[in-house]
Parts: structure tokens; sequence; C-alpha cells
């Protein structure tokens, strides 16, 4: 859109990296998008993303349930045990109250933020800075006093500490449990809460592959260039300059500079061989700054019945727990039913995905280079899965028509995701804390970095953010005016 005349290299044979998805038989099993921040006028991602591609064209759901999560130790007042994370905000806070109404004043500091949120342009797009640091620029304005005294107040808040805030047992325990019992920011919950009561947060019906298809057209149609199945084997540098790409084959492209939006210790400590860091890069390869986010163990099942009687994605605990094959221990599980979705299965049928988050990605890389060893590891887990499904579906075992188990052996084949890691950086307490991750290196010149690694959470809003500040850094260097959208 500015002029320049790009090219990607790319490992897989489709776009998107991360967002994806693949087909098995008549079933297609999706790797990403549970939800599209932006997806509808409610946020400025929405702005960022019609840059990339129609927007309006693209059906979304908007879900009246983000997720059901059901407790293992306590009831609400009407005897049931499920806990309804609702997207409206009006509609949530008076199920929180009727539920707890001595609990209304912590009911009302929970929602209170995210209507506040709703009335500010996050992240602001029209600034030279990056998504947290043109945030903190903004709420030392006036006007953004109110938005910058519920981030103080948040900032350090997570799940665990709110919950006990609260007085009713059946809160406290659904708080609690939201993540699997696993602890994190409260901006985390409530950021994307914000967005769904806008419409802004939505499904893209068709998947994340064809998300990422529709931003390979447009790149296309300006005269992009993408070369598939390229894996880059190095960046080639020479007097500390970046000044082309070693691909496959050993074939060498050289240009006036190279971005990379592949992982980041793979560009970082081996297309670039460690040769450009601080103590602050080191720092973060040896996790002391941040930790790196979960991988994914995901057992997809297509079955000959559509299921619209469930909810759409759940968490409910187990009788015993259960232990993967890496030795991660679980108590719940997470299903998704794509009941939604006509374009994952056939009429009548549909896809069951049941997904696991592990921190030891290692084991299953390892793991998979004894390649018959692997796969009947695979095998005994998803057969394990379907019986404890089957325990909470009775019946669907013999519904069962494909079956599917992506590790995190399957992320870092063709993604090359460090550990398999599915989201970058696990994002810590304060999420207000500018990243780590700079948009070059220390030393070396014509190069540039932008992914889902460049902030702490990742996913696909943060990769478009951070490629559209890198554009905006390029233009401002060569003296050139910003321009997104193909005027030239």
């Amino acid at each position: 859109m500015n002029g320049y005349q790009t090219e990607i290299f790319e490992k897989h044979f489709h776009p998107g990296g991360l967002c994806t998805s693949w087909k098995k038989g008549d079933y297609t099993i999706d790797g990403c998008a549970h939800w599209i921040l932006g997806s509808g006028k409610g946020s400025s991602f929405y702005k960022i993303w019609l840059e990339l591609l129609d927007m309006d064209s693209i059906p979304f759901i908007n879900h009246d349930i983000r997720i059901d999560v059901e407790l293992k130790n306590n009831k609400n007042k009407y005897g049931e045990k499920v806990f309804h994370l609702f997207t409206n905000l009006n509609k949530l806070e008076e199920y929180l109250i009727d539920l707890a109404p001595e609990d209304t004043a912590t009911i009302k500091k929970f929602i209170h933020p995210m209507r506040v949120m709703q009335e500010f342009d996050l992240p602001p797009i029209h600034d030279d800075l990056p998504f947290f640091q043109s945030i903190m620029r903004r709420i030392k304005m006036t006007r953004y006093l109110e938005l910058l005294y519920w981030f103080m107040k948040l900032k350090n808040e997570t799940n665990f500490s709110f919950a006990e805030k609260f007085k009713n047992p059946f809160l406290k325990e659904s708080f609690r449990v939201l993540y699997d019992d696993h602890e994190v920011s409260l901006p985390v919950i409530t950021m994307p809460l914000s967005c769904s009561d806008k419409k802004s947060a939505g499904y893209p019906i068709g998947g994340s592959l064809g998300f990422s298809k529709r931003i390979e057209e447009k790149y296309l149609s300006l005269g992009g260039k993408i070369n598939y199945l390229t894996p880059v084997k190095k960046i080639i540098v020479e007097d500390d300059i970046a000044k082309g790409l070693l691909v496959r084959n050993n074939v060498s492209h050289y240009s006036d500079a190279v971005i990379s939006a592949a992982d980041w210790h793979y560009t970082v400590f081996e297309a670039l061989e460690g040769k450009y860091v601080n103590q602050s890069i080191v720092d973060l390869k040896n996790q002391k700054k941040l930790k790196v986010y979960y991988s994914i163990l995901q057992v997809a099942f297509g079955v000959s019945c559509e299921l619209k009687e469930h909810p759409h994605f759940s968490r409910f605990p187990l009788d015993e727990d259960l232990v993967l094959p890496d030795g991660t221990i679980y108590s719940r599980m997470e299903v998704h039913i794509y009941n939604y979705d006509p374009t994952m299965a056939p009429k009548g049928k549909t896809v069951i995905v049941v997904s696991f988050y592990t921190r030891k990605g290692d084991y299953w890389i390892n793991l998979r280079k004894q390649k018959r060893n692997y796969n009947r590891v695979k095998d005994e887990f998803a057969l394990k899965i379907l019986e404890l499904l089957n325990k909470k579906i009775p019946g669907i075992k013999e519904k069962v028509e494909m079956i599917d188990v992506a590790t995190p052996a399957t992320v870092h084949r063709y993604t090359n995701n460090w550990k398999g890691s599915v989201q970058g950086w696990l994002p810590g307490k304060n999420l207000l804390k500018s990243t780590p991750v700079g948009f070059q290196l220390p030393g070396l010149k014509n190069f540039y970095y932008s992914s889902h690694w460049s902030q702490p959470g990742g996913g696909l809003p943060v990769a478009v953010k951070a490629g559209r500040d890198i554009a905006k850094i390029i233009c401002k260097k060569d003296k050139k005016t910003f321009v997104t959208k193909n005027t030239l």
C-alpha cells in the first residue's frame, strides 16, 4: 500500500501460520480463532482489519454465552452447578446480582471498568507508538484519567484475587476456575468481554484458514508475492546489515530490508545465530522475564449428529484427575462443539474439539522423532478422551466418524513456534508493562521484527497491530507518509 515491493517466504503451503484450519475427510478442524477482536465496529481493531480485508463480507457469530463452566463444589441458589459467562454486560450484571445480591458492590466493580473501556478507542491507531505505549500516552490526557484509574486498579488483579472478594461460594469458585483453575490477569477476561458486549469479538464462519485466505487475497491483489513451502534457513547479514534471506536449497534472496514475522526464538537464535542480543533478550530466552505461552494438545472428533442442545464451549470437572502423556495433570476438561458453523461438517454432523494446554511442548517435539511411538501415544490418548467424553455426552462414542490429534509437535512442525507455543508469551500480572521484544535488534540494521511474540498474550490482534506499526516505522525512516489504502 505504501509503494514497497514485498515478498513473503512461508514454510507451510497455506497462509496464516497459527491462524489455520485443516481438513480430515469431510470434516474441518480449526486450530485458532474462537473469536476475533475487531470483528465489528465496537473496537478500533475493526478499522485495522478493514485496511486488510472486507470485514462486512465475513459472517461472524456473536455468542450470547462466552463459556459455560461447571463447578465441582458449589451450586447456585437455583441448585445449578453451571456458571454462564454472558457476553452482554447488562445481562451478565443482572445474572450475577440475582445469584449473589450480597456481592452487588463487587459485581459492579467487575462490570463498570468494562463499560469505561468501551468509551475509548483502544488501541489508538493514529499514533506512532506501539499498542500499550500509545495507550499510556493517551491516558495522560485529561479525558483518559478515568481509564487510567481503572487500569491502575485492575493491573495487578487476577481471577484468583478477585474471586476472594466474593462472599458467595458459587461466584467465588466460578471466577477461580474460569481458566481451568489457572491464574490469569483480570484484564485478560474483561477486555474481550467489553468487546463482546459491543458485538466486536465474533467467530468467523468458515474458520481461521478462511480468514487468513481473505488477507492473502488482498495481499496478492496489491502485487505481493508469496513463496510457499520455502522455509528460511538464515537471514543474510553483511557488516551488521540485514541483506536478505537464505532459503531451502541454499537459494539467496537479497533485499533492502528484512522483516521477520516468524517465531521469535528461531529468528533471533537460529536464523541470526544469536549474534544480535543483549541481556534483556538473553533473559527472555531463559524465561526470566516472561514464560512461554502454553502449547496445545487437541483431540477432534467428527460425529454424525449436530448436538444443537449442547453449549458450544464449556469446561467441566472430571471424576478423577487425567494425566496427559507428558505428565501434565488435568482435573477438568474443555469441550468446543462447532454446532454453530455449518462449514465445519456435512449437514446433520458436527466437530467436537477437546483441548488441553501444556507447558511441556518439548516432550512432544522429541517424541515425534520416534514416529511409531508418537502415533501410538496419540491414538491411545484419543481413545481415553473419547471414553471421558462419552460419560458427559452418553452415546457419542458410537457416532464418531473421524478422530484427529494435534500436539505441540504439530504446531512446531508447521510453524516453528518455540516449544509449540500457540500465542507467544504468557501475559504477566501487569499487562501495561511494555513488551521486552523490540521492533529491531541491537547492532543490526535494516532488520525488523513483528509477530504475535511482540506483546505478551499474542494472538491475531497483537500480530496485525505489530505489522502495521512496522510499516509506519519504515515509512517514517524513509520520510514517506504512511497510507492504508491502495491509492498509489
